[in-house]
């Protein structure tokens, strides 16, 4: 079971890092490498299935989260947006 999770985690590590576009690599493989080896398996599934969505998507609910309209997402972006410190005002 623990193999299995692993390599999960592997593989979705990867996935996050090599998206296609390098904000994106940028946004979600930073995340990932500094998440993803301590993720439960339920937080792993989202963080999953969030991989699946296309990037322009995914860039404009990380940057904008008021476009957000799936709300199952909505913990995940936050904890994206707090890991970049998006959620802060600009200086």
């Amino acid at each position: 079971m623990t193999g299995d999770l692993d390599t999960r985690r592997r593989r979705a590590g990867y996935r996050a890092n090599y998206r296609g576009t390098k904000e994106m690599d940028w946004l979600l493989g930073r995340f990932a490498d500094a998440r993803v080896t301590s993720m439960a398996t339920a937080d792993l599934e989202l963080f999953e299935a969030l991989l699946t969505l296309p990037d322009p998507d995914l860039q404009n609910w990380i940057l904008e989260p008021a476009t957000l309209v799936d709300n199952t997402f909505l913990p995940l972006i936050n904890e994206l947006r707090q890991f970049h410190k998006l959620d802060q005002p600009p200086v």
